[in-house]
Order: structure tokens, then C-alpha cells, then sequence
């Protein structure tokens, strides 16, 4: 027998291949996580996860590495790795499942999008493809459904939490009632600092993260903290509002001409920050340039729209190639607004070189955002200011993000008043209510996620090609052990890639259902005719791995 390889795998000189052969045992799994001290929840996770499935027969290797260093392994050598910790962060645009559940698992993105696991089901493209285009969130609702359902049963990621964040600041520097919990996202977000008052003399946001930053860059979606800087130094026509739907932002207004037209009205007021004025022509640039194949990992969020005119001095016009239930969530509030003065040459020098604008990074990034990029001081900090000209100008002076990757150490450094607002604590959060309770002047806020943790296998390679083995791997582990061993109880068990925190498309069902525990991986693995189970796992009979030329 032979296995075919999923479809959609890109072709390369280090891909594994199947050839019939005698059962002969499946290789040394390589697990990636991150380190200890910059993730503990996640690192313990995976350690527990190593731990089940090495009674299954598997010999498992956890490789830890640096957040930088991981991303460039998993995204850019897509064929090099087995299985990885991951993670997607709660942003505000994926309070509505379409960039989830498409980007993530479309299998035109598995090439160079989101998709790095490399997942390709027919009947699952077909589904989130017709969810895009159905306007009643009723049938629609059906389809988001059904595309859980079908990622249960092929199990593409291991799915563990949806993390409840737990976020606290000092409320002796700022007044509590101008701190905003957004929905699925909590209170480290973008209406945070935007209304966040200081009432003394202390003017600054001071904030932490365990993540070194990769880049403060429009058209490259990186970690969680790249995203909080580029959210704040660059405009959206639209942005998601703290109750999770989508409102105008950079935009005056809109009209919908038709199911698939749409007439965007640009506010009057908006410079950018060296001082040029925000115009039509450069939202036109911002958008074109994620069509064009300069930004890969936003092409997605305007592969939809198939014209783009001005009309006036104030007027843009999208036409889409469908009717499209999330455009003003999954476009217009998540492509960033970029100043064609100064990216129309960088594109364009690019454009003669073997590298997209993924891999530039400005000395003095220019927005026209509610914060200015001061500097950046590599593995310390980074300084942001506030532009008092913005349309919505914050009440703070400075945002300042401070890397601290050891989670005791950022805690310690929120009591002893260095940060002021402890945006990334990946500790125990009962240590955290602890020392609020004990100092009195620090208040936390903990609130379900938008984003979650999970397990990436890499489809690209067997046996992870395999959905039967997948399944093993994923039903070895209880995800109850995750959740109170590894965070602390401070998350909810996950079987799906919707959140709880999204109510109306959450899959109760998927999650209610999952069995979970050694006995059942075994038997899947059994069923599925690997031998060795429990003590040296080997292939099906007839089936094998070699490397490829």
C-alpha cells in the first residue's frame, strides 16, 4: 500500500515520501515549544503532551527555542518540522470566525498564508468558501458549524485552550472607569490605550512582554506584540469596537451600492505622521499592495475584492468578486493604511530583488495612527508617542513596551511601579490576584479569549499526514490535564478553533463530545493497524517514510 502525501504540499528536496515496506517504526517525533520562562503554561503543556504520547509508543523530543526563532523554523521552512506549539492570538478582527476558519485551513494558503500546516480538504474549501458569501447569519451560522465539525474529525491542529487572559494595572496611576474590556479580548486592548487616563503624574503606559518583537511592519502579521504596536501606529478604514462589531474608524461613513459594492467615505482630518496628508490614493495603495503579491500574509483579506476606484477627493469604492458576510470585519478593519509616499519606492526597489515587503522593516515607521514610533532599543523596549493631532487622540503621552521574558520578573516589576500595566503574564494567575489582593493597588481583570492554544502537525510529513494518527494524538491527551496542571484552571478546554467567547458561532458540540485518553488513542491507532502500540509505534503494514530527492 501506498500513502499519498496530502495535496497542497509545496515541493522540495528535504519532503518525505511512503514506500511499501514491512512495519517499520515511526521516527523520533520533534516537538517545538518555547521556553519555560517566557511561556510556562505552554511549555508545561507540552511537556505533559510529550509525556502521553510516549505511552503510546512514540519517542518524542521537545526542542525549545526562542518565539523569533521558532517562527522562522514553523512559517519559512514549512517542510523541516513535525508538529510545534502555537498559538493565535485574540484579535479584534477574528470576532468574526471567517479569518479563522479560512485562513487558517484554506488550502490556498497553505503555500505561504497562514496555512503553514499544510491542510487540504475539498469538501472543507467548499464550505468556508459558501459561508463567505452568505449574507443570513442564520445559514450561515450552519456552515461555521459544519467546518468545526469537519476539522474535529480530521483533528489538522490539536486544539488545547482558549486561554482566560488575565491582564492588571495600577490603579493608583490610572483611573479603573477609562480601562476598556473588550469582548473575547479584555482590557489589553486597542480602546485601552486610546482612553486609559492617567490621574497623576505619571503620564505613561508602561507595558511588558515575554515576546521579543520581530517587526514593527503594515503588511507582515507577526506575533501578538508586533500587533499591538502596528495597531497603534497605523489606521484602519474600520476597526472592531469593544463590543466586537466593526465600526468606522479612518472612514466618515459607508454605503452599500449594492451586494457587492460598497462606497467608503474618508474622514477629512487625518495626516500622517511626517506631516503629508492622508488621501484617497493612499488607501487605494494600501489595498492594492496586498493584492499585488508584495504582502502575502494579507493577500487573503483582499483576495475578494476585484476593483478599487476613487471618486472625488473622499471617496473609495471596493468591488468584491462575491457578496462577502465579513468584509467590514475582515478587510476594512484589518489592512492597515500605509502612506504611498513612502512605500510606492520601497515596493518598487523590492519588486527588483527575490524578497517581498514581508522582510522590510522601516527605521522610522510612518502611520497616521493615535501613536507615533519614537525608538526601538533591540531585546529592552520600545517607545511609541502620542500623536495629539489624531482624530482620537489618547489620554496617555507614551506607550512604552518593555521586553521582559521571565514572568516573575514582570510581575515584580508591576509592584515595584517599572511597568504600570502587565499586558503578557504567562505565570500562574492565582500568584497574580495573590499579590494584588496583598498590595491593594493593583487591579486584575481576566476575561475568555478570542485566540487559542494548540498543536500544529506539520500535514506536509508522514505519519502526520495521516488524519487516523492525528486523531490518536490528539485524543491521547485530556485536555482537562491542560487546563488545570498547565494554566492554572485559568482557560477553557478547546476542540475548536471558535472561541466560547463567540457565542453565536461556537460549536458547543465538537467540544461537549471529544473523548479523550490513552485507551482511546490506542484503539484509534489500532483500528487504523499501526503495530506497537504502547510500546514502539510502527506503521501500518506496508507503509513506510523515506526521504525524498
Amino acid at each position: 500500500m501506498l500513502r499519498t502525501l496530502t495535496a497542497g504540499v509545496a515541493l522540495g528536496a528535504s519532503l518525505w515520501a511512503t514506500t511499501a515496506s514491512a512495519q517499520d517504526p515511526i521516527r523520533t517525533i520533534h516537538l517545538l515549544s518555547r521556553p519555560q520562562a517566557a511561556q510556562p503554561s505552554e511549555f508545561q503543556a507540552i511537556q505533559l503532551i510529550a509525556q502521553e504520547w510516549r505511552k503510546l509508543g512514540l519517542d518524542v523530543e521537545v526542542d525549545v527555542m526562542p518565539w523569533s526563532q521558532m517562527a522562522d523554523v514553523v512559517w519559512y521552512n514549512r517542510n523541516d518540522w513535525d508538529a510545534t506549539a502555537w498559538q493565535m492570538t485574540g484579535r479584534p478582527e477574528r470576532s468574526d470566525p471567517d479569518e479563522i476558519i479560512f485562513n487558517l485551513f484554506h488550502s490556498s494558503t497553505a503555500e505561504s498564508g497562514y496555512n503553514f500546516i499544510g491542510y487540504n480538504n475539498p469538501e472543507y474549501d467548499k464550505i468556508v468558501e459558501e459561508q463567505r458569501v452568505t449574507v443570513d447569519p442564520e445559514a450561515r451560522k450552519a456552515l461555521v458549524i459544519k467546518a468545526q465539525e469537519i476539522l474535529a474529525a480530521d483533528q489538522p491542529n490539536m486544539m488545547l485552550v482558549h486561554p482566560q487572559q488575565a491582564f492588571a494595572f495600577d490603579n493608583t496611576v490610572f483611573d479603573p472607569e477609562t480601562v476598556v474590556d473588550q469582548s473575547g479580548i479584555g482590557i489589553r486592548s486597542y480602546w485601552t490605550w486610546l482612553s486609559l487616563a492617567p490621574t497623576g503624574d505619571q503620564k505613561d503606559i508602561i507595558v511588558n512582554s515575554s515576546d521579543n518583537v520581530i517587526a514593527v511592519n503594515p503588511l507582515y502579521i507577526s506575533g501578538v506584540t508586533d500587533n499591538w504596536l502596528t495597531e497603534l501606529i497605523y489606521d484602519r478604514l474600520f476597526r472592531v469596537g469593544p463590543d466586537g462589531l466593526p465600526q468606522p474608524w479612518a472612514a466618515a461613513s459607508h454605503e452599500w451600492r449594492d451586494e457587492t459594492t460598497i462606497a467608503v467615505t474618508l474622514r477629512d482630518d487625518m495626516m500622517w505622521h511626517d506631516g503629508e496628508p492622508v488621501t484617497v490614493e493612499d488607501v487605494v495603495f494600501s489595498y492594492e499592495a496586498t493584492t499585488g503579491g508584495e504582502a502575502p500574509m494579507y493577500a487573503p483579506f483582499g483576495s475578494n475584492i476585484t476593483g478599487i476606484e476613487t471618486e472625488g477627493d473622499d471617496t473609495i469604492v471596493f468591488t468584491l468578486g462575491t457578496p462577502s458576510a465579513s468584509f467590514l470585519t475582515s478587510s476594512l478593519a484589518k489592512i492597515n493604511l500605509i502612506p504611498k509616499h513612502i512605500w510606492e519606492p520601497i515596493l518598487a526597489d523590492l519588486g527588483t530583488k527575490d524578497e517581498n515587503a514581508e522582510s522590510y522593516q522601516e527605521d522610522m515607521p510612518i502611520g497616521s495612527g493615535a501613536y507615533k514610533f519614537v525608538r526601538w532599543l533591540p531585546n529592552e523596549e520600545i517607545v511609541l508617542e502620542a500623536n495629539a493631532d489624531h482624530f482620537n487622540a489618547p489620554k496617555a503621552e507614551r506607550f512604552i513596551l518593555r521586553l521582559v521574558p521571565n514572568a516573575e520578573a514582570a510581575l515584580g516589576m508591576l509592584r515595584s511601579g517599572e511597568i504600570n500595566f502587565l499586558t503578557d503574564f504567562q505565570g500562574d494567575p492565582q500568584v497574580l490576584l495573590d499579590a494584588a489582593e496583598e498590595d491593594g493597588d493593583l487591579s486584575v481583570v481576566s476575561t475568555v479569549d478570542i485566540g487559542f492554544r494548540y498543536v500544529a502537525f506539520n500535514m506536509r510529513r508522514p505519519p502526520f499526514d495521516d488524519p487516523a494518527f492525528r486523531r490518536a494524538l490528539s485524543a491521547a491527551v485530556d485536555r482537562r490535564l491542560i487546563v488545570n496542571a498547565a494554566f492554572k484552571k485559568f482557560a477553557v478546554a478547546s476542540n475548536s478553533v471558535v472561541s466560547p467567547a463567540l457565542e453565536f458561532w461556537h460549536a458547543d458540540a465538537v467540544v461537549d463530545g471529544f473523548e479523550a485518553g490513552s485507551d482511546v488513542a490506542k484503539s484509534i491507532l489500532e483500528e487504523a493497524g499501526y503495530g506497537g502500540v504502547g510500546e514502539k509505534l510502527t506503521y501500518p503494514e506496508g507503509v513506510s517514510e523515506t526521504l525524498a530527492d
